[in-house]
């Protein structure tokens, strides 16, 4: 009798959970007599999971996670980590400027809001974790892109306000002074109303890695309130890098 979309499903869940459960990698005879399947029905199914990446066999053909969970893993574990990090320097900042502070990532066709610390006002106070942000009309976005932490998109440029830098040459133009200045400003390019400036976090090794960014209204932040932003999340990143630098050293040298 053929199988049900459900029942098929629910098998091929079912052996993604036995097999990421199983202490040792499990062969399909195994998983086969675990689940009570035909082993040829276990063998299809494993086939089309092995071939969308979430399972992999090794040299003893026994089956594990495949790239696509591995690859999900690394980078969830690199976000809780680059987290736990930067809060320290989040809430500083949040606490020196009353406004809020957001922790950035490259991700695929949008950068990658992970962590959020809200400032003191209401107004302005937008949770932006889990929205899509385009690079080219956030600060966090050109910092990213300026010093070669993400790549843009290929297509048009969305627009998202009459202040948004759609055209290439022209914001290549602007990613230059982001790199001479070391932070980027937008101006009512992402929403009207909203402004914000944003530089960038570096790993260990020396490469852009994330962006921090403080926003809210520009009723309330000037252009030049801006720039002593801009300066002061350079200057707060700088103390954490010497801090973690210093912490290595003691590690090292005992």
């Amino acid at each position: 009798m053929a199988l049900t979309g459900t029942q098929a499903v629910d098998r091929a869940t079912s052996l993604l959970i036995a097999i990421l459960n199983s202490p040792e990698p499990p062969l399909l005879s195994e998983l086969s007599r675990q689940l009570g399947l035909p082993k040829s029905t276990t063998s299809r199914i494993l086939g089309a999971l092995e071939r969308q990446g979430l399972v992999r066999r090794d040299r003893n053909s026994a089956y594990l996670g495949g790239e696509v969970l591995l690859r999900y893993a690394s980078t969830q574990n690199q976000d809780a980590a680059l987290i736990a990090r930067m809060r320290p320097v989040l809430e500083s900042l949040a606490a020196k400027t009353s406004e809020s502070v957001n922790l950035a990532v490259p991700g695929s066709d949008d950068l990658k809001l992970i962590d959020q610390v809200d400032g003191k006002h209401l107004l302005g106070a937008t949770n932006w974790i889990g929205r899509n942000v385009p690079y080219h009309a956030s600060a966090l976005g050109k910092v990213l892109l300026a010093f070669g932490a993400a790549s843009l998109p290929t297509g048009t440029l969305q627009t998202k306000t009459t202040r948004t830098i759609t055209t290439r040459s022209m914001l290549n133009a602007e990613l230059e002074k982001v790199r001479k200045t070391g932070f980027a400003i937008i101006d009512n390019e992402l929403e009207d109303g909203l402004v914000a400036v944003a530089a960038p976090v570096f790993s260990i090794d020396g490469n852009v890695i994330a962006a921090i960014s403080i926003s809210g209204p520009d009723a309330r932040i000037s252009r030049e309130q801006l720039n002593k932003f801009g300066e002061l999340i350079i200057k707060e990143l700088k103390i954490e890098s010497t801090q973690i630098a210093k912490a290595k050293g003691k590690v090292g040298a005992a």
